[in-house]
């Protein structure tokens, strides 16, 4: 319409500074080409790039024997998670069968397609996008599982700080009233109160580098080559799950009818 006055424009709002979670995302996705999942907590799409194996730490750390330094491998909790070739989670049934453990309850299982893992944050260090508590947070779980020489170097802690000036003290407080009831106890948490542990690199990727090449697979079944045997792997993780069992079995008191 003539005379109109022209509309307002259109002001985009300011831009705001990425924060971790999208540089997280970024060194996964710029960094290793590793797809990502939308959404927060950061996860990682199984069976695109590699499956899991998913594991006791203590079978986990008799297989890593049976792995190359640079197969990645992360720590959750009392679990550990064994990077595998993609595909490997499909094998896993037939391969235990094969094995001669298919009809044994074994404490392991094989994510691939149609799955997903939180992502652990990255290596602190030049470049990364987190800073030392994430190394310290690999260390300490790796310690707690005997796995010392397989964490990342734990952060220099530099100089111990000053202590503060205390200054003049402070007065007593004022007792108040006396009263004959007792203090209370301080509340102690459940095991659902708890946060549950989240995913660490023990053996972060290297970026850079294409994953595929260090990953178990079944095409390395009787290689001569530097690509790790899978069914050595899960032969070397199932063994151990079955000692675990039966450790567990033996410690259990005997019921008498």
């Amino acid at each position: 319409m003539a005379g109109a006055a022209p509309p307002w424009p259109v002001v985009p709002p300011p831009r705001r500074p990425p924060g971790a979670n999208a540089r997280v995302r970024r060194w996964y996705e710029d960094e290793l080409g590793w797809p990502t999942l939308p959404g927060e907590p950061l996860r990682l799409p199984l069976g695109v790039r590699f499956d899991v194996l998913d594991v006791p730490a203590a079978a986990g750390r008799a297989a890593l024997r049976r792995v190359p330094a640079d197969c990645p491998v992360a720590l959750r909790g009392d679990r550990m998670v064994l990077l595998v070739a993609a595909g490997s989670a499909e094998e896993l049934p037939g391969l235990l069968e094969w094995l001669e453990w298919g009809g044994l309850p074994l404490d392991l299982r094989a994510l691939g397609t149609g799955a997903e893992m939180g992502a652990p944050p990255p290596p602190a260090g030049p470049g990364s996008p987190v800073t030392a508590p994430a190394r310290t947070a690999a260390w300490d779980a790796a310690e707690a599982h005997g796995l010392r020489s397989e964490a990342p170097a734990p952060p220099d802690p530099g100089p111990a700080p000053a202590p503060p000036d205390p200054g003049p003290a402070p007065a007593p407080p004022d007792p108040g009233p006396a009263s004959g009831s007792p203090e209370p106890e301080p509340l102690a948490l459940s095991r659902s109160d708890t946060v549950q542990p989240t995913a660490v690199w023990l053996r972060p990727p290297v970026p850079g580098c294409e994953v595929e090449a260090s990953l178990p697979s079944l095409t390395a079944l009787g290689s001569a080559g530097g690509t790790p045997d899978l069914v050595r792997l899960v032969d070397t993780v199932a063994t151990h799950c079955h000692r675990i069992r039966l450790r567990r079995t033996c410690a259990q008191p005997l019921a008498f009818s």
